[in-house]
């Protein structure tokens, strides 16, 4: 029985699909839920942002933006779970680099999960290949369970 479930969340109609099938699991089996959700600052040295050439306020004023908009998925993913009476915790991942899928296993080992719970696109052929997957980078990875869920308008 799954006690602790960990749930990706990055405001995409894909990662809803993910929350709520979480919820219900959760629901069922009495377990808890962690939401998460990775800010990364490393956009900031993508070529077309660089720290070291704007103002400072600047800089500060977008990586707050950024902040910002990660606590907003997360007080939304909240919004979803909280009437539900499902016991859960949210954690913002303050990153500067790294894959997703990587920060998402980390959080998952740290708290223990005994599922991760997330919602894919179901990338095939050459997007898979230019845009990488996360979601099959947790699956090979992890030490737990992976439960992928596709939402219906992306089903195959």
């Amino acid at each position: 029985m799954y006690r602790k479930i960990l749930v990706p969340v990055d405001g995409s109609p894909t990662s809803g699909a993910g929350l709520r099938e979480a919820l219900r699991l959760a629901s069922e089996a009495r377990a808890q839920l962690r939401i998460v959700h990775a800010v990364d600052e490393s956009v900031f040295s993508s070529g077309y942002l660089v720290p070291e050439a704007m103002d400072p306020r600047t800089y500060e004023s977008l990586r707050d933006m950024i902040h910002a908009e990660g606590a907003r998925i997360l007080e939304a993913a909240e919004a979803v779970v909280r009437p539900s009476g499902v016991e859960y915790s949210t954690q913002l991942i303050e990153t500067v680099g790294g894959r997703a899928a990587q920060h998402i296993l980390d959080a998952a080992r740290q708290w223990q999960a005994d599922l991760i719970v997330m919602g894919t696109h179901g990338r095939r052929g050459i997007s898979r290949l230019v845009l990488g997957s996360d979601a099959e980078l947790v699956l090979r990875s992890s030490s737990v369970p992976v439960l992928f869920v596709r939402s219906p308008a992306e089903a195959v």
